[in-house]
């Protein structure tokens, strides 16, 4: 909820410290200590997050053509545990744990991507990956983790579109069926939203945690002037 320069930050083998808040590996556990305040009345967010892996996967792929933007997830199948303090929220569930990484700012390379990963009833975790450069090259990525540690590679329908966001964001889903919908909107901004969505995938109808990224909306400065606001910085 904030970003915060190098001196506010640290880590070593066991933590990762970002201001008041940490992250640190206990046992067999991801534990995330939160201790912060919100936008914009600075209401306290403060708890603890315990994300705990079915299966760890040391796996990376370029997102670019030039390979300097890649992702990775760490743990796609995992199950969570959520105890806040402020505000009283306590709740277990289903949880995924990526990692993105890059030696470039991610507007100079990208125009926009869609994401969305769902669970199949086998327990594995699907993830699609659909990618637009300002180059023109496109990189789908449709990979399928598994509970033994294996990953495999599935086929995708074509790009659906689906409705705009209220920002006017056009947002895709690639489906084997046209049966594609959005079941509800969690996070919506000028250039990304955050979405469920129903589609189908390997013969299966799933419901997908969705995200769009539109890189000209985020690179436009009445948007990076909003960012601040949004997104308080500390050097």
């Amino acid at each position: 909820m904030t970003e915060r320069g190098l001196k506010h930050s640290f880590r070593d083998a066991e933590i990762f410290q970002i201001g008041p808040s940490n992250i640190k590996w206990i046992n067999d556990s991801l534990e995330i200590n939160i201790n912060e305040r919100s936008i914009p009345f600075g209401q306290k967010v403060i708890g603890k997050v315990k994300v705990y892996p079915e299966q760890l996967f040391n796996y990376s792929v370029p997102l670019d053509s030039k390979a300097h933007h890649r992702w990775g997830p760490i743990a796609p199948t995992s199950k969570i545990s959520v105890e806040l303090e402020a505000p009283n929220i306590k709740w277990n569930g289903h949880a995924y744990l990526d990692s993105n990484e890059g030696d470039e700012p991610i507007n100079r390379p990208f125009h926009e991507w869609d994401w969305a990963r769902a669970l199949l009833k086998n327990g594995s975790t699907a993830v699609m990956y659909d990618v637009r450069e300002k180059n023109g090259n496109e990189t789908l990525l449709a990979l399928r983790f598994m509970k033994d540690g294996n990953i495999e590679d599935f086929s995708l329908g074509d790009r659906k579109k689906l409705p705009k966001t209220m920002w006017k964001i056009q947002r895709h889903l690639r489906s084997n069926t046209n049966d594609v919908k959005v079941i509800e909107d969690l996070e919506d901004t000028p250039f990304y939203s955050r979405s469920i969505i129903s589609g189908n995938w390997l013969d299966e109808e799933v419901t997908c945690m969705h995200e769009t990224l539109n890189i000209p909306r985020f690179s436009s400065p009445i948007v990076q002037m909003m960012l601040p606001w949004r997104m308080p910085r500390l050097s």
